[in-house]
Order: C-alpha cells, then structure tokens, then sequence
C-alpha cells in the first residue's frame, strides 16, 4: 500500500461508478468528463486515483498512482449481484496501475464465484508486489441492514481472510461501532467508503473523522468530492481532517 499512503493514512479519489451506476445519476456536465476528474485527482492532493480500464486507458496521465478496478457489472441487471473480472492484473499493470481493485458483494448468491475470482487476482498481484483491495459490500436476502455493526466488521473481515491488503467498506454510522470492523480487518488497511452525497458538508466530514477516530486507513471517496459544487475545496476539507486531525468545527470555519 505504500505507493498510496502519506504517513500511514490515505485519500483515494474513486471515479469507477459510470459503469454501475451509469451517467444519468452520479454525473452532471462537469464531473462527466474523465479528464475533468484526473485534473481534480492532481490538484486535489489525492494519494491515489480509481478507474476502470477504459478510463485509465484514455485518461491516466501518471500524476497519481493508480489503482485499477478490474471487475465491473451494471446496475441494470436484478437479482442478486455478482461482478466479474473485465481487467486482467497484467493489462492494469501496462496501464500503469499502482493496485488492484476489486468489488465482493458479501451474501449474494453469486459470492462464491467472486471470492474464488479475487484470490486469483490477489495471487497474481501479489506476484508483481502490488497490493490488492477488496471493496466488501453485503448485498442479499441475508442482509437486512448493510451498515451495522456486525456485517460492516464482517465485510473488513471477509477482506483479511480473503488475502487483500486493504478493505473499502461502508461506516456504520458512529465511531465506536467502526472499531470494530477495524479491529475485525487485523492490521489491513481499511478505507471507508465514501457513498452517495450527503446533504451537507458538515454531515460528510463528521462520518470521515469518526472513520478516522476509529482507526481506518483514510477515504476512498467519489460523488462527495466531484459532485461537489467547489471539489477543490472539499478535497483541501478532507486533507485536513485526515492528515491534520483538525476538529470539523476548525475546518469548516477556516
């Protein structure tokens, strides 16, 4: 993880949604454009940028290491989900990719298939000394709350036992209760997912600081930094609570 960390903490900046979630709901005319959130990725001080193939391939310019997501699916399809390699670790490597990425939906039917793709990638990865990150999250009938206590620790931990070197998993809400699923990770990093847009800024930073409090890695973080009506200045908000531990009262204020 060392290529993307700054004093043992991290701020990644995720644009791999278009293909899940599609143009219409995340992007508006501004952060639809790759290029537009390289930019961003740089000026930003971000420690690492993620993209799928196609965007890395016509967008990555080497500014910021990267991590390639070498699976995908669409939000079209229902059911329960499963996501399946689209990358191999060799062509995200000729890509430039500093790391792999790599989604697990915890408690779908289909989760078999991806715990026995991802400890290939992470195999192979771990071969041309690259860290491999799980993002975990519990999707299913058997998941009734996807942010408590015991599936989010159940997601960092999945990740460990999994063999990746980092885990991107959703807050539970309060810092106590991410503990937990820090702990449940055992010493892999652990970034928190930075999910759909919050309301306000105050909200959002609130939830990265108890995240950070509790132990995580940092943020891997999307919509709340590119949706953003002044993402710079949001990036600059971020940085200071996760490398400065300032209060989110000094942050906003300043």
């Amino acid at each position: 993880m060392a290529p993307f960390l700054r004093d043992g903490r991290s701020m990644l900046l995720a644009y791999d949604q278009g293909l899940e979630h599609g143009p219409s709901s995340d992007f508006n005319d501004r952060n639809i454009d790759p290029a537009f959130v390289m930019d961003l990725a740089v000026k930003g001080g971000f420690n690492g940028v993620v993209f799928q193939k196609g965007i890395a391939e016509k967008f990555y310019d080497g500014k910021v290491p990267l991590i390639v997501k070498v699976n995908g699916k669409s939000g079209l399809v229902k059911g329960d989900p499963v996501s399946r390699q689209v990358c191999s670790v060799d062509y995200a490597v000729s890509l430039g990719a500093k790391g792999i990425g790599y989604t697990i939906y915890l408690g779908s039917e289909r989760e078999a298939e991806m715990f026995a793709e991802f400890g290939k990638i992470q195999e192979e990865a771990h071969q041309r000394n690259l860290p491999a990150i799980a993002w975990v999250y519990p999707r299913g009938a058997g998941v009734t709350n996807d942010t408590s206590k015991e599936i989010v620790a159940y997601a960092a931990r999945t990740a460990l036992e999994l063999g990746a070197d980092a885990a991107k998993i959703k807050y539970t809400g309060d810092s106590e209760s991410f503990s937990w699923a820090v702990k449940a990770a055992a010493g892999i990093k652990v970034f928190m997912s930075g999910g759909p847009k919050t309301k306000t800024d105050e909200e959002f930073l609130k939830q990265v600081k108890g995240a950070v409090d509790a132990g995580a890695t940092g943020l891997a973080v999307g919509r709340n930094v590119w949706q953003h009506q002044d993402p710079l200045a949001m990036a600059n908000y971020l940085k200071k609570v996760i490398f400065e531990k300032k209060p989110i009262e000094a942050v906003i204020s300043a």
